[in-house]
């Protein structure tokens, strides 16, 4: 399998492709990752050293990307956080053309704007680029609880209504919606749940919160969802090895005491998922 993968790098610590790279290689996917920004560190910090790259740069990338004749063998285009709109332009270029060459080819978009605590923290631009140009274009996206409900203009709050507001989503384009951070008041208290939906059906799985903020993890989450779903056509499978890996990486983290993803150090969490929680279907 090969993923052409357009996100943000990172020299320190782990987000964008540097958090999505690794743990596809190491379930044996062939990635050709592309940059739009090469910082010291993600932004989090507050403070970071290093170039956004100009989309006409990195449309140059893909360009020869394409002149090498690799196009009609990648099976995935994976995007994440875009910054800017030259960004996305370029990223939807890109996936009509490596589609045109594949028409198999999947397009997965993360469509980044912000969370529940922290509201939307990208540019006003960047919502209204997502919900009008990109997400329509999209095969699969991997929006949390908060980005879902403000692609589809709704405020999901418990199964139900989140199961309505993927739909809403899955009526712009996409067919698969995998909900990253699924909050109910009726769940158990200490606990999360990440929801997928198809054509085919809908499947939920719950895991324990671990109380901790991990930039990358969506990026890593997006990353695998997409690999293993497009390797067995299966989304309650492809679910529960995501949420199998993810977990075991934040719960590491977690123990570690270190602020960044312990994502080298939790790569037999990848190659060998533990499969620890239940898949349950809820349509």
């Amino acid at each position: 399998m090969k993923i052409l993968s357009i996100q943000s790098a990172v020299a320190y610590g782990h987000v964008g492709n540097s958090a999505a790279v690794f743990p596809l290689q190491r379930i044996g996917v062939e990635v050709l990752p592309v940059y739009t920004v090469n910082f010291s560190n993600h932004t989090g910090y507050g403070a970071w050293r290093g170039p956004l790259i100009s989309p006409a740069d990195v449309a140059e990338v893909l360009t020869g990307i394409e002149e090498r004749g690799v196009f009609p063998q990648i099976d995935a285009v994976l995007s994440g956080y875009q910054g800017s709109e030259g960004i996305g332009d370029v990223i939807l270029d890109a996936v009509a053309r490596v589609k045109a060459a594949n028409p198999a080819a999947v397009y997965a978009c993360d469509p980044v704007m912000g969370n529940a605590k922290s509201g939307c923290f990208v540019a006003p631009a960047i919502p209204v680029l997502l919900r009008e140009r990109v997400v329509p274009a999209a095969d699969i996206i991997t929006p949390n609880q908060f980005e879902l409900g403000f692609l589809t203009g709704t405020e999901p709050a418990d199964l139900e209504s989140t199961l309505v507001s993927a739909d809403l989503a899955r009526d712009m384009g996409p067919r698969t919606v995998l909900v990253t951070s699924v909050e109910r008041p009726d769940a158990p208290e200490g606990t999360i749940e990440m929801l997928a939906v198809t054509d085919d059906g809908a499947w939920i799985v719950q895991t324990p919160r671990i109380p901790m903020k991990a930039n990358g993890s969506g990026d890593v989450t997006a990353a695998l969802f997409t690999a293993h779903y497009g390797a067995t056509g299966d989304p309650a499978l492809a679910l529960a090895r995501t949420v199998s890996s993810v977990f075991d990486l934040l719960q590491n983290t977690y123990d570690s005491g270190e602020r960044e993803l312990q994502l080298v150090e939790s790569q037999g969490a990848y190659a060998h998922p533990r499969m620890q929680f239940e898949v349950t279907r809820v349509r």
